[in-house]
């Protein structure tokens, strides 16, 4: 396909919440976890295309990459798109000791469960680290990964070590620490005050490269999706995963990340690089941590490429 663009207008370039228009339906699928919201649909083979939204995300996180490939004749199909538990519609777990290869068994489960015994996975941030877990748990089914600002080493190191990893990720740190009072306040009226008064809204300014371009409907559900609670154990849970199982992972892998990604370091691409055999990243000038929404072009690009096996240097 010609090379696209890091930006375009294209219709719907805010986000979508009713499933129909996008020839979606909605489900509920009985997971280890618990109830998980999907949206699925589009069905034309036996690989299903999983979305995985990142934390203070949903399903409809998506939305504006659906569209930007439909507006361009290039359909996304066989979609099966969860609310991870905790965000959007997926009720919240029961914590615990809930671990990363827990969500990953649980897309799995949703998948399969839909009728699809094979994937290609496309993970964003936290997303991306549940994609890379999925491979490395069911490696037969999955067929690709693709990583869009995918949460890595840095953000790690962060939740971990929070003076040595908060130098090298700020914004990130900051935010963690906001999550953590707010989780420990455990008021729903606090969050709904901050949300109010627009200052979950300022937490999401970093996020974006140009947040003037940036549809209000993104903005509002990144507002309405931070939650304390979810974030802090999503966290939780990233740091206590062993990184270096990504190193078994023998399908091809691609990374699109924005050149201005507050949530990640110049160090991950080359550590992504160095530990999964069949790797490659492009960094996207012009992008933040949304690649997806900033630059869904490439991000198509990238999809597609890895689906129909064609090596090209995306543009």
């Amino acid at each position: 396909m010609p090379p696209a663009e890091p930006t375009a207008a294209f219709p719907e370039s805010g986000l979508v919440t009713d499933e129909t228009r996008l020839g979606l339906e909605r489900a509920v699928v009985e997971t280890s976890l618990g109830p998980v919201v999907v949206r699925s649909g589009r069905r034309t083979g036996e690989t299903a295309t999983v979305l995985v939204h990142g934390a203070a995300g949903s399903w409809t996180t998506w939305t504006p990459l659906i569209s930007y490939a439909d507006h361009r004749g290039l359909p996304l199909t066989d979609l099966v798109i969860p609310d991870l538990p905790g965000w959007g519609e997926s009720a919240d777990p029961e914590w615990g000791a809930v671990g990363v290869d827990d969500y990953a068994n649980a897309l799995a489960e949703v998948a399969t469960t839909l009728g699809y015994r094979r994937w290609r996975i496309i993970g964003h941030s936290l997303g991306g680290l549940l994609a890379l877990a999925t491979a490395v748990r069911a490696p037969d089914a999955t067929a690709s990964v693709v990583l869009v600002s995918p949460t890595g080493p840095a953000v790690i190191d962060a939740v971990r070590r929070p003076v040595r990893g908060g130098l090298r990720l700020p914004w990130f740190a900051g935010m963690l620490v906001a999550m953590r009072v707010l989780a420990a306040i455990g008021s729903v009226g606090v969050v709904r005050a901050l949300r109010a008064f627009g200052m979950l809204r300022l937490l999401a300014a970093p996020l974006f490269a140009d947040r003037a371009a940036i549809d209000e409907s993104v903005i509002d559900a990144f507002a309405d999706e931070l939650r304390p609670a979810a974030f802090v154990h999503a966290a939780r849970a990233a740091a206590g995963y062993d990184l270096g199982a990504f190193a078994g992972i023998r399908r091809p892998v691609r990374s699109v990340r924005g050149q201005n990604d507050a949530f990640s370091s110049a160090s991950d691409s080359a550590w992504f690089a160095r530990t999964i055999p069949d790797f490659r990243e492009i960094r996207v000038p012009g992008a933040g941590h949304f690649a997806a929404i900033e630059a869904p072009g490439v991000v198509l690009q990238a999809i597609i490429r890895v689906t129909v096996g064609d090596d090209g240097p995306l543009a």
